[in-house]
């Protein structure tokens, strides 16, 4: 199962768009700021599922602000970040998802690209949708739950 992350594209949806196009995956994830980009990813691919949680950009918002995703045998947790004090450390990213028993944490907020793993739990922020390193997130999952996750220039 392969899934597009998208995080803080605040407005800039073209390239987000093109970017699915290109890679084909299975499901889209949107991870806040702005939650109407989720929307356009919906509109664009209405036969491909989509998760999506508000950011803090979002002021009246109709997304959660945490949800757990099933990637195949695999459960994600994804948010925007700001809940939890990413800009300050992962600490509590990383213990919230260990409490929802989620191998995966997916956030934004930062702007800044990063897969790494903490407790047991893979990270992976895509980046921002906009600016001159833009960037998103190709998560495939395999059947024996196996995760590989590779972030791309938008």
């Amino acid at each position: 199962m392969k899934a597009a992350v998208f995080s803080d594209t605040h407005g800039s949806t073209y390239l987000m768009v093109q970017a699915v196009r290109r890679a084909r995956p299975d499901l889209l994830i949107h991870l806040g700021d702005y939650e109407r980009d989720a929307g356009v990813l919906r509109r664009e691919f209405p036969e491909l599922p989509l998760f999506a949680v508000c950011g803090n950009c979002d002021f009246v918002p109709l997304a959660p602000a945490v949800d757990l995703v099933p990637l195949g045998p695999v459960k994600a947790m994804i948010t925007h970040g700001h809940l939890y004090n990413v800009k300050y450390g992962l600490d509590s990213l990383v213990y919230a998802a260990q409490e929802k028993e989620a191998k995966l944490a997916l956030f934004g907020h930062t702007h800044q690209a990063l897969y790494e793993e903490i407790g047991g739990v893979k990270l992976l922020n895509p980046g921002a949708g906009y600016g001159p390193n833009a960037s998103w997130a190709l998560v495939e999952v395999f059947d024996n739950g196996g995760i590989a996750c590779e972030i791309k220039p938008l």
